[in-house]
């Protein structure tokens, strides 16, 4: 009616109208309609509808591979500026694994020229990459929020209170906050003494108002998750959920699994279907490819795996730069906001100098992150 008649939506209609389609898409179940969460469709249907259309000519594919990750990262950029939390990557990622591995086993597999082992080899990686990525989804180090902590924070125990000067980037750390929180909370801080005006400050500089607590050092809280995360590096949408001191060592190992078991897919598959080529000269020059549709989608699947192993090892390539220089993204980040960080490797990484201690110390604290037994690390020192 409004159409017809020429008058205009009133403010936040459409939005109504998506979040009451959102409510609606729902699948029958035993105990009742399961909801589904509208983020996990497009990549379920778009991805094999895309890919097989790229495969009918080259023109094709070469307008759908380019303009798929502008389309993704205008999506990243959307869902990041509004501050929401999404299933789309997810997804995305999780049914791009299952979608190449069944294409391979399909159009590839077949011809012959892929051995069994290689076939186990490659089965292999990917269960290795899937169990790092259930490991990294798990707890990146939330600090618990309880209504104590800011109790304890006005009480103010003697060690919570010996605040230590850190450089000009907002990073001040509180020398064992995190044990003398947890003391405070079961009610053990006891002698409480005055603050001076510089530790007050130093306090109030790590006391999160969304969480209401004291952040011990390196710790920061995430935007999107509502929570603080100890040591936090950066939140990932890949896997919806923030990389911490956790589960940082399993999001390396995932992504380095990843890294690993794409290539040697795509080498696989271009030695089958570009016979007698190297796969670097075959990824670009590839006669025969379009001969036929099974080796024009095997083809454009090896293009799409590309795309995405180039992003991901580029992802793996600045996270392996941070640990050499014992620095997170979130502390690079607002180092380079500050002004107080040093740009090196051509800007791949921005070294603070507030914990680097060496190659060999910073990937053995990094080694040694989520350790069960308690550590005096050099942040809690310095």
């Amino acid at each position: 009616n409004r159409w017809l008649t020429g008058k205009s939506l009133s403010p936040g209609t459409l939005e109504r109208i998506a979040d009451t389609v959102a409510d609606r898409v729902r699948i029958p179940w035993f105990a009742g309609a399961v909801k589904i969460n509208i983020s996990l469709v497009p990549p379920l249907v778009l991805l094999p509808v895309l890919l097989h259309v790229a495969a009918l000519h080259f023109l094709l594919g070469l307008l759908i591979l380019t303009s798929l990750p502008v389309v993704v990262l205008w999506y990243y950029y959307l869902t990041h500026r509004r501050k929401e939390r999404t299933l789309f990557f997810l997804s995305l990622g999780l049914f791009s694994l299952g979608y190449m591995y069944y294409v391979f086993l399909q159009e590839v597999v077949p011809r012959g020229h892929v051995g069994y082992s290689q076939v186990v080899t490659l089965t292999c990686g990917l269960i290795l990459m899937l169990v790092a990525l259930s490991r990294a989804k798990k707890d990146p180090g939330y600090l618990p929020i309880l209504p104590s902590n800011k109790r304890a924070l006005h009480q103010g125990s003697p060690e919570c209170n010996k605040s230590v000067k850190g450089s000009s980037n907002g990073l001040h750390s509180v020398t064992t906050a995190g044990a003398a929180s947890s003391r405070a909370v079961n009610g053990e801080a006891k002698g409480y003494s005055r603050m001076s005006a510089e530790e007050l400050e130093g306090v109030k500089k790590d006391w999160c108002t969304k969480c209401q607590l004291v952040r011990p050092a390196r710790a920061g809280h995430c935007r999107l998750c509502g929570r603080c995360v100890r040591r936090l590096d950066h939140h990932c949408v890949w896997i919806n959920s923030c990389v911490g001191e956790q589960n940082h060592q399993a999001f390396i190992l995932a992504l380095s699994f990843f890294m690993l078991t794409a290539v040697y897919g795509i080498t696989l598959t271009l030695h089958t279907i570009c016979r007698g080529r190297t796969p670097f000269m075959a990824l670009f020059y590839c006669p025969g490819a379009y001969s036929d549709y099974s080796s024009a989608l095997s083809f454009t699947c090896v293009w799409y795996c590309a795309i995405v192993t180039a992003g991901m090892g580029y992802i793996l390539l600045i996270q392996l730069l941070n640990i050499s220089y014992n620095v997170t993204e979130r502390e690079a980040r607002l180092a380079l906001r500050d002004n107080t960080g040093r740009r090196l490797l051509g800007g791949l990484v921005i070294d603070t100098g507030q914990y680097n201690r060496g190659f060999l110390c910073n990937w053995g604290h990094f080694l040694s992150l989520g350790s069960s037994l308690p550590r005096r690390s050099a942040e809690d020192i310095v």
